[in-house]
């Protein structure tokens, strides 16, 4: 859905067999909205946490990229409200580049397992982890 948008934590679930990976592959075939930076942690993840080959990081890339279209890229301008969102709510930069993705992207809801659950960026983009009741 265009009004979703996927944490890189989520992308990782999808490629585990973690009880979790379920809720994950189910969030991903919504096609849900990332970002170039959600699939820059998925690399750095998949390749340090999950012991993928390169060829199976491509493999996984281009499930990811069928599933979820809409891959926004990394601007100066998401990096300039990246800054913001940190130092407005406290996230790294890392986690705010997403956030200022997800914003860019015009979503409403921001699927992600560590960042804080229940807030609401800018009074438009809530923060939801689709784990928190699953156990």
């Amino acid at each position: 859905m265009a009004g979703e948008f996927l944490d890189s934590n989520i992308l990782v679930y999808a490629f585990t067999s973690d009880p979790r990976a379920a809720t994950a592959q189910a969030l991903l075939a919504r096609g849900c909205t990332i970002s170039v930076q959600n699939l820059n942690e998925f690399a750095n993840a998949a390749r340090r946490k999950l012991g993928m080959s390169w060829r199976d990081l491509d493999n996984a890339f281009s499930a990811i990229r069928a599933l979820c279209p809409r891959v926004l890229p990394l601007t100066i301008e998401t990096h300039a409200d990246a800054m913001r969102v940190a130092e407005r709510y406290g996230f790294s930069i890392f986690d705010s580049l997403v956030i200022a993705s997800a914003l860019q992207a015009g979503s409403d809801r921001l699927w992600s397992e560590d960042m804080h659950h229940g807030i609401v960026i800018d009074e438009r983009l809530s923060i939801v982890d689709p784990f928190r009741d699953a156990g």
